[in-house]
């Protein structure tokens, strides 16, 4: 099922009164579990549900409390904490058979006329994809999901490879192009990476991600959906079978979309 089907049955879903219901099917999980950025994706877009026009997403920050199975169906619950006269906050919350999946809180705002500007700064030198080295989908050894997604990797190297990196770059986009990308498409994407550490690993190990903030860059140029978009993530910092990640993604045209950190738990 495509992301905009899935997409589309929670605009349907929202007319009701009540959470969101919907199921999952397993062409977007990775190995027990749906995979976390479809989640994450979804219960965004329950919660954008609840905000007033014109108000843009700055901020998404979630943590995957526990599994969430496919095709088992489950309720998204979307609060709206407080809308002021900017800013509206919001929280979301994944339930599956009584038990709590993931936890959100999103930051929307408006924008206002202001004195202050700083341009960002950070730039990358990758260049688009012609021929890209993708991250192959291989079946019973790397996630279902990936039959959504091209990741091209430019610097980096596969999980489990034992590599002395412990950075990743390159591009990505959705094999089937949506209709348009809007940010929930853009969660759904940048969730995509395998953590940075993996790599780094000799043997295959159980990994996931604990907590994950994203910040998102407005106003930005509009995207096409064929677009590709840049992808550098680096570990700040990993020891006791944790790691602590930060990302940056440009849109096609350089320009900073979104700043990405992660908290990674690794049991090897």
């Amino acid at each position: 099922m495509h992301i905009d089907e899935l997409l589309s049955q929670l605009s349907h879903s929202a007319q009701a009164e009540g959470p969101a219901v919907m199921t999952i099917d397993k062409s977007w999980t990775q190995g027990r579990t749906a995979f976390g950025g479809i989640s994450a994706a979804l219960t965004y877009a329950s919660m954008k549900n609840k905000v007033a026009e014109g108000r843009v997403l700055r901020s998404f920050s979630c943590n995957f409390v526990g599994p969430l199975g496919a095709d088992t169906p489950f309720e998204i619950h979307a609060t709206m904490l407080r809308e002021g006269k900017n800013v509206s906050q919001v929280t979301g919350e994944i339930r599956q058979d009584g038990k709590t999946c993931l936890m959100a809180q999103a930051c929307f705002g408006e924008g206002r006329e202001s004195k202050i500007r700083v341009e960002n700064q950070d730039t990358h030198n990758m260049q688009v994809p012609a021929k890209p080295k993708f991250l192959p989908y291989i079946p019973k050894v790397t996630p279902k999901f990936l039959k959504h997604v091209d990741l091209a990797i430019v610097h980096g190297g596969l999980p489990f490879t034992n590599s002395k990196v412990s950075d990743v770059h390159g591009w990505m986009r959705f094999k089937k192009p949506p209709q348009t990308v809007t940010d929930a498409h853009l969660i759904a994407l940048i969730d995509a990476w395998p953590p940075t550490i993996l790599q780094m690993l000799r043997w295959p190990s159980p990994a996931s991600t604990v907590s994950w903030n994203i910040e998102f860059i407005h106003p930005h140029a509009p995207v096409e959906p064929t677009d590709w978009f840049a992808y550098q993530a680096h570990t700040r910092q990993a020891a006791e079978g944790y790691g602590h990640t930060e990302a940056n993604i440009w849109d096609a045209r350089g320009e900073l979309v979104a700043l990405s950190r992660q908290t990674v738990a690794v049991f090897d």
